[in-house]
């Protein structure tokens, strides 16, 4: 942490439908433009990428819902966001369903079914400006205790090999390296190359 910035006061609470503007934002972030690119080509003519993302965000179902999204807000606007929920053993379908999926994220499909029943942490991210003061140490510490809650063992996560930062941040929160995959058919900077890394953590 930055010594010379001062600890995050934001407030954590649960989401709630309101926040899927800024539950969309910070997905995309959270996946380095990847949910952007996805959202592009499920956009109608009159709409933009991110209201395809806002409208998912607002769904009470499906792995991206308002309803496993914990945020932080500060000043009445959210400002971070931990997306997660624990994760079942998939199906033969799911399993027969990889290889047709769009090659960018057929990686990260793949190892989430190497954690079944583990809390995985889908997305964890801070808005530009509210970094380095604490926000994610506590969003992670947020997910953890989510995971305790429902009586689960580990958690799960994944990360891009060249975001370092964010490797050493869960590296230091106890996280080891359960598995890999390479990146396939990036379309979005900043990560072209490399391996998606899944990390776990026992509670």
């Amino acid at each position: 942490m930055n010594m010379h910035v001062q600890p995050d006061t934001a407030v954590l609470r649960p989401a709630r439908p309101a926040d899927a503007r800024a539950l969309a934002k910070l997905i995309d972030i959270a996946g380095e433009g990847i949910p952007h690119h996805l959202w592009s080509g499920m956009a109608q003519p009159d709409e933009s990428p991110l209201d395809v993302g806002a409208a998912r965000a607002r769904r009470d179902e499906g792995g991206f819902s308002w309803r496993h999204a914990t945020v932080a807000e500060s000043e009445g606007a959210v400002a971070g966001l931990m997306l997660g929920y624990p994760i079942e053993a998939p199906s033969a379908a799911d399993r027969a369903a990889v290889p047709d999926l769009p090659a960018v994220i057929r990686p990260v499909v793949e190892l989430e079914h190497e954690v079944p029943g583990s809390f995985y942490v889908n997305a964890l991210a801070v808005l530009p400006g509210r970094r380095d003061a604490g926000l994610g140490y506590r969003l992670m510490a947020a997910a953890e205790a989510r995971a305790k809650a429902a009586g689960l063992e580990r958690l799960s996560i994944q990360v891009f090999s060249q975001n370092a930062g964010a490797v050493r941040l869960y590296r230091r929160l106890g996280y080891v390296e359960a598995d890999s995959r390479p990146v396939l058919d990036h379309p979005c900077q900043p990560y072209y190359d490399g391996r998606v890394l899944l990390l776990v953590k026992a509670v």
